[in-house]
């Protein structure tokens, strides 16, 4: 069973699920996502947000494939880029940490680890580009798969609370404190992987 990572870009956005395609719960403010929605302009504004990042801060986004199958994703950005960041009970996120928004695995190909490793690939990137931690808001009580990941998942594959919440607690993956697991993540990575591809070199002229 091959393997593989690439960054998320406009080429490759078609892989994502249809749903999450034309989703903007995080990309826009409550009010402008509702507009965005009702004016039938989501998936164009979800495009014109992975472009804007790809642009000012790079790869915000890996996408997982099993022999050469769409098998999963995750997205993640600085809380600057994520209007709805501001929007839980236990915002805000850091400002040294870059929020962990959203991620899915299709089904047929959960339960494989695939969710695990698509954190540890973004916790590489961003260990690569200093960062110090990923932070993301759970959700306690999660039943079907939505815009917020299941806590349990989050401190399954490493974090830790740091705002409680009954429903959307805030979570933590410190990145420099964890040397070893960083020098075992790239081992397992290299293993299971290869080499994973470089960045698209976009940013500002």
């Amino acid at each position: 069973m091959g393997r593989r990572l690439v960054p998320l870009t406009l080429d490759n956005l078609q892989d994502l699920p249809h749903r999450c395609r034309s989703c903007v719960f995080w990309e826009l403010d409550p009010v402008s996502g509702e507009a965005a929605v009702k004016a039938d302009r989501a998936a164009l504004e979800k495009e014109s947000w992975i472009s804007a990042v790809l642009l000012d801060w790079g790869s915000c986004g890996r996408v997982v494939y099993v022999d050469d199958v769409p098998a999963g994703f995750v997205l993640y950005a600085p809380p600057a880029y994520v209007p709805r960041s501001t929007a839980f009970p236990t915002s805000p996120v850091s400002p040294d940490a870059v929020q962990l928004m959203t991620g899915f695995v299709m089904p047929g190909y959960q339960g494989q680890g695939l969710g695990r490793v698509l954190v540890q690939t973004v916790a590489k990137d961003l260990l690569r580009r200093g960062f110090r931690a990923i932070e993301a808001f759970g959700d306690s009580r999660w039943k079907e798969p939505a815009c917020l990941l299941p806590a349990e998942h989050l401190l399954a594959v490493g974090f830790k609370t740091v705002r409680q919440h009954p429903t959307h607690p805030r979570l933590r993956l410190e990145l420099r404190s964890t040397l070893s697991w960083k020098e075992d993540v790239e081992m397992a990575l290299d293993r299971l992987l290869g080499a994973v591809q470089k960045e698209p070199a976009l940013r500002p002229l």
